[in-house]
């Protein structure tokens, strides 16, 4: 039987209200219990664990950075705790761990390696926008960002809509949320009228703001979405 250290994928907040009114009470049981840490960034990490857990000790924290920067070698000595018989939580800046987030890296080594993973509940921006949106639930794509290039993106903006039109398919896509007001431009500048087009942000704020209608009925709509992080979701029947 294994004696290593098991992988804990911890879901976050999506945004700043208290941490258990959306996660499970078994999130702050985990972390009581774990020192060691895979985060994206150690000082929002820190505070995160310390809102779950007032009184646990900062100082036994072991915090490991997963980013951009983060080199394959080091990433590679990430689940050596687990070796020794310690687990490791994984958190995320916002949400949950490896679905659009660079975390799927250390899950996929942890298969690797034969450390059991374990998926904690949590709330997923994706997941929630899909389900309010009134949306193909049954068939989806999530796509990530589309290209900045304007001309590329409305490109790809077209070629979502084809595939929803042709696969009877939800597309769900995100966007830097300093670009939503562009997006939301081009958006309803590509769309056929009759596209629908959901527009969730704000997820489980006091702010959440859902609404799905189509392209034509989006144009004159003035919603501020400028610096709020949203997910958009296209279907053409």
């Amino acid at each position: 039987m294994s004696q290593y250290g098991n992988l804990y994928l911890i879901p976050t907040r999506l945004g700043d209200n208290p941490p258990l009114e959306v996660l499970p009470i078994s999130i702050k049981r985990i972390i009581e219990q774990l020192d060691h840490y895979i985060v994206e960034n150690e000082k929002t990490a820190r505070a995160f664990i310390k809102r779950i857990v007032s009184g646990k000790s900062q100082p036994d924290l072991r915090l490991k950075v997963l980013n951009k920067y983060t080199s394959e070698m080091d990433k590679d000595t990430f689940l050596n705790p687990c070796l020794e018989g310690y687990s490791v939580g994984l958190l995320s800046e916002a949400g949950c761990p490896a679905i659009a987030d660079p975390g799927s890296e250390i899950v996929a080594l942890a298969h690797q390696m034969g450390i059991r993973v374990v998926p904690m509940v949590g709330p997923s921006s994706i997941v929630l926008a899909l389900m309010s949106s009134g949306l193909n639930g049954q068939n989806f794509g999530f796509n990530g960002y589309l290209p900045i290039e304007k001309s590329e993106r409305k490109s790809e903006i077209k070629r979502l809509e084809r595939n929803s039109s042709e696969y009877n398919r939800a597309e769900i896509f995100i966007e830097t949320p300093y670009r939503n007001t562009s997006i939301m431009e081009d958006l309803l500048k590509t769309l056929h009228p009759n596209t629908k087009l959901c527009v969730a942000c704000d997820l489980t704020l006091p702010t959440e703001f859902i609404r799905t209608k189509t392209a034509v009925d989006w144009q004159g709509h003035k919603e501020d979405l400028h610096k709020r992080p949203a997910i958009f979701i296209i279907q053409k029947t």
